[in-house]
């Protein structure tokens, strides 16, 4: 079981942020294909990075992410 504390070598922390992107001009352009693109690629940045992305969702143009 992954833990949701961060440890490192000399101190154990919890740090969220709730990002919000939005779409040019409002837009309605956050679709099922947008919101697979936008899984898959924060999975590739979890692997590369040290980050997590607990929670992932999309809001018509909007874009949340729980970093």
């Amino acid at each position: 079981m992954e833990s949701r504390y961060i440890h490192k070598s000399h101190n154990v922390s919890v740090l969220l942020y709730h990002l919000v992107c939005q779409a040019k001009y409002r837009r309605v352009a956050m679709s099922g294909s947008v919101d697979a693109i936008l899984c898959e690629t924060c999975l590739e940045i979890e692997l590369r990075y040290e980050i997590r992305f607990p929670e992932i969702g999309l809001d018509g143009d909007n874009a949340h992410f729980l970093i």
